[in-house]
């Protein structure tokens, strides 16, 4: 990482801060435009990889995929430390009349009891979800054989003018640094020691392509 990559991540991170709290009512639209569309695609991605009936999203920010959970007929359950984003998820549910079992909180301290999820879902975390704290956490609120289901990253694959910038900025700012590669031993023994089995999936979708850590209690 080049001194200038770093200092623009210092820059953007209380940008991104702001998006993610008092300007959450901006979030679905700069989404959008910085992801050029793919967004909402990219989230419900996830879909295919959840297992069980009762699921629990860590950081579910505006609800995207909680809504989409709700669509496919799971319990669902979510968990954000920002009041803001609680409030742009549950305005979502309530419109399309689906129950809101939203909590607020921290990964590092979840508000719920042992064993009470199948599967735990997070896309587009922060660092907090490679933390030892929450890694713990969610093996204890999974059940035996549970499954956590984790979208990182996703990289512009297009070949267009305004893909290539985005997938440029992209790059510069950190958010789909590299390429898709195997999993780091330091990564493999992060996820042992917390008590999980670990692999990574690659999706290609028609211009981008997205990376799944898929991780088994």
């Amino acid at each position: 990482m080049t001194i200038a990559t770093r200092f623009l991540q210092f820059i953007l991170r209380p940008i991104f801060y702001l998006l993610y709290h008092q300007f959450a009512w901006t979030y679905d639209l700069v989404a959008a435009v910085i992801s050029l569309g793919h967004w909402n695609e990219w989230v419900r991605s996830s879909l295919p990889y959840i297992e069980g009936q009762r699921v629990l999203e860590l950081g579910h920010g505006p609800g995207i995929l909680q809504l989409a959970l709700h669509e496919h007929g799971f319990q669902v359950f979510g968990l954000d430390e920002s009041c803001q984003m609680s409030r742009q998820a549950a305005r979502r549910l309530r419109k399309k009349g689906m129950d809101v079992n939203l909590s607020r909180g921290h990964a590092q301290s979840l508000p719920f009891t042992q064993s009470a999820f199948q599967c735990v879902a997070i896309t587009f975390p922060s660092e907090y979800i490679f933390e030892p704290r929450t890694l713990t956490e969610i093996q204890r609120v999974l059940l035996p054989g549970g499954r956590l289901v984790i979208l990182p990253i996703a990289w512009i694959t297009g070949k267009r003018p305004l893909e290539r910038l985005a997938a440029w900025l992209f790059r510069i700012t950190g958010e789909a640094p590299g390429k898709p590669g195997e999993l780091s031993p330091e990564l493999k023994s992060l996820f042992a020691r917390a008590g999980f089995e670990v692999r990574k999936e690659t999706v290609r979708l028609k211009s981008s392509t997205l990376l799944f850590i898929l991780a088994k209690r």
